[in-house]
């Protein structure tokens, strides 16, 4: 009996594009990233990526997309060299994408369309620039086979999170902590801070172990 023909097929782990077109963008993308990894850390049925060659034909390795940010409920973390869709056995729920003049066409027509025919249940769209997007940050959410764009506050149904315009950044915010997801400057600044605070409590009792042992000296 002969092999199914796909079998051999070989699936891309690049597209050569480079991630983001300029640091605002290639930024804006590593902070959503590390906020979604930090909200779901410990999770073992959450998976966060971006800018990963999503396969969606099995068969066809010329049939691929990259998003920029995509979460997928319901499949176990961890690298991947790309992401075959028929071997995940589910779409992504989330996808976001950090859009410029040059891929508006891909954004707003291919890329909308194939995610909509995979069942992405929620598209996010950014023009960190203000190129061409108007409103700059728009939400679609699958209804049947096609999106439908969602009016006033972006609540991401797919995670519980919220889309919010913060000082020119697009931001995930956790309406149940009322806190924003940190970027990697945050949670650096974060980090250096209760260092400072955990130097200064040790100094602060290495003084104080050191005026006590200068009293039990005194007064033996």
């Amino acid at each position: 009996m002969l092999a199914p023909r796909w079998e051999s097929v070989e699936y891309p782990t690049s597209d050569g594009v480079p991630l983001g077109e300029t640091d605002v963008h290639r930024n804006q993308i590593f902070d959503l990233l590390f906020g979604l990894e930090s909200f779901y850390r410990g999770r073992e049925d959450v998976y966060v990526t971006g800018n990963l060659l999503l396969c969606y034909e099995e068969g066809d390795g010329r049939k691929h997309l990259s998003p920029d940010v995509m979460v997928v409920l319901g499949v176990k973390p961890g690298e991947r060299d790309n992401y075959l869709l028929w071997e995940e056995g589910r779409a992504p729920d989330l996808v976001i994408e950090v859009t410029s003049k040059s891929t508006r066409s891909e954004d707003l027509g291919s890329k909308k369309g194939l995610y909509a025919w995979m069942g992405v249940r929620e598209y996010a769209i950014f023009d960190p620039l203000r190129e061409y997007l108007e409103p700059q940050l728009k939400l679609y959410r699958l209804h049947g086979e096609d999106y439908l764009p969602m009016a006033g506050a972006l609540h991401l149904e797919t995670v519980a999170l919220e889309l919010r315009l913060v000082e020119g950044r697009l931001r995930l915010h956790d309406p149940r902590s009322g806190q924003l997801l940190p970027t990697r400057e945050e949670a650096v600044a974060r980090l250096e801070d209760a260092e400072s605070r955990l130097a200064a409590e040790q100094a602060a009792r290495a003084q104080l172990e050191a005026e006590l042992a200068e009293l039990r000296r005194q007064q033996s």
